[in-house]
């Protein structure tokens, strides 16, 4: 057999990447954002075999199975918008959200776990392009540091729009996944809701809008998994020694 990555092996700290997507089920471009994700990181490109080896990813892709299944567009089968109810979701109503709130902090309370990102994929049906909802926070430097993820993903995915990429704390949100962990966790933890167009995205001027397929979505996924090695290569860099890194695009 195979020796296990040095982040399975009995002991080691493990820096966990949790993420969720289909918590609204008319929302189908978000699964398959969410399977480009799965498909690289299970894959033999030597990115993923990278992030396999520093990383653990921890990913819920149907939040709402009930409402996928019933055709809903918001709800799940007992009507309730899980995404309104992180913050004391019912055993009974939101069975799915509970089990996944309840892991992740199993994990935040484990001292051999580092919860680095909490990514929940959805998708917007009148922006165009792929963007992100991040948190607002008092500490100006972790506001800062928040940024350095959306950044990164603009400069690997064509239709990735940082200008479109907001932070806020607005009351309607506070149910969200995003801002409900953003509260829990750490201040090592970034919480992001990623978003992509129902219909296209644009490239060059504002007349060059490009419908979204369902194999442009599943890039979208890919690129949001490679940008964890910039992110951590970017971290490592500036800890360790300012050496220069290939890249290997």
């Amino acid at each position: 057999p195979l020796p296990a990555a040095a982040n399975l092996r009995p002991g080691a700290e493990q820096k966990v990447v949790f993420i969720t997507a289909r918590v609204h089920p008319g929302e189908t471009p978000s699964s398959f954002v969410c399977q480009g994700i799965i498909d690289f990181l299970v894959s033999q490109h030597p990115i993923a075999k990278v992030l396999r080896d520093h990383l653990v990813f921890k990913i819920a892709p149907m939040l709402n199975p009930d409402g996928v299944y019933l055709g809903n567009y918001r709800c799940s089968l007992m009507g309730f918008d899980l995404n309104r109810h992180w913050a004391n979701p019912s055993p009974w109503a939101h069975p799915t959200l509970h089990g996944v709130k309840q892991l992740i902090i199993e994990m935040y309370n484990n001292p051999k776990i580092n919860l680095e990102f909490y990514i929940d994929i959805h998708a917007h049906s009148t922006m165009m392009n792929g963007f992100m909802y991040g948190n607002i926070f008092e500490d100006e430097e972790r506001f800062q540091r928040q940024a350095v993820f959306p950044k990164l993903l603009c400069q690997n995915a064509e239709d990735f729009s940082y200008s479109s990429t907001s932070f806020n704390r607005d009351a309607v949100k506070a149910g969200t996944g995003r801002r409900f962990l953003g509260g829990l966790l750490n201040d090592t933890s970034y919480c992001y809701t990623l978003e992509v167009s129902f219909y296209s995205y644009i490239l060059g001027g504002p007349t060059s809008a490009v419908p979204y397929t369902e194999e442009a979505y599943m890039k979208l996924g890919r690129n949001v998994a490679r940008t964890f090695l910039d992110y951590y290569r970017l971290n490592s860099l500036v800890e360790g020694p300012l050496a220069p890194t290939p890249k290997s695009r």
